[in-house]
């Protein structure tokens, strides 16, 4: 997967599975998580972070993308820390980020309130919405204001790895992970 969010214990798993021996716990370590999304500045923090350790050569945008990604497997390969591609416990107490730093705050309010029909935008806010899947490495088309089949995989895959559900709609929480402003999101005459 190639969302970001930050992963803890879940307990109830926990209980219900049965108990490895010490051995076999050292040699396949569960995987036992849930996630929670973290918001675009907390974003920013892990990318400062990885930056300072060499990791990162991206812009600290507050997107999650690619580069990102590649740079915490790459600290983490480093630091000798399992490689998840994940923000768990042990890679944030490494970078020297309190957990409450990433989970305190709000996701940031959107001034839409409920799905947009994407296909009654504007052409210059759909050329915005593909640039922007582009940027991320999840839309391959050309850049043209058109909202086809390949915008609309391209925003669902974006919601896949955002752990958005994937509806390929543009809600609230889409926009908002895109890194948009709203205001751009203008309805065609």
């Amino acid at each position: 997967m190639r969302r970001f969010a930050l992963m803890g214990a879940c307990l109830l798993a926990a209980a219900m599975a049965p108990i490895p021996a010490p051995a076999q716990m050292l040699q396949n370590p569960p995987m036992l998580t849930f996630t929670q999304p973290v918001t675009p500045q907390a974003v920013q923090l892990v990318q400062q972070r990885l930056r300072q350790s060499g990791a990162y050569t991206g812009a600290v945008d507050g997107i999650w993308g690619a580069d990102s990604q590649a740079a915490l497997e790459r600290y983490q390969q480093s630091q000798g820390l399992q490689v998840t591609g994940q923000l768990n416990q042990a890679t944030v107490a490494s970078l020297g980020i309190p957990a409450e730093q990433l989970v305190s705050a709000a996701w940031p309010v959107v001034q839409i309130s409920t799905p947009i029909v994407a296909s009654s935008l504007s052409t210059p806010s759909i050329q915005a919405i593909q640039a922007r899947l582009r940027d991320l490495n999840y839309y391959r088309g050309p850049v043209d204001g058109l909202w086809g089949a390949n915008t609309q995989e391209a925003i669902q895959r974006f919601q896949e790895g955002r752990g958005i559900q994937p509806n390929g709609q543009l809600n609230p929480m889409t926009v908002a992970a895109l890194g948009l402003d709203p205001k751009i999101l203008v309805i065609a005459p």
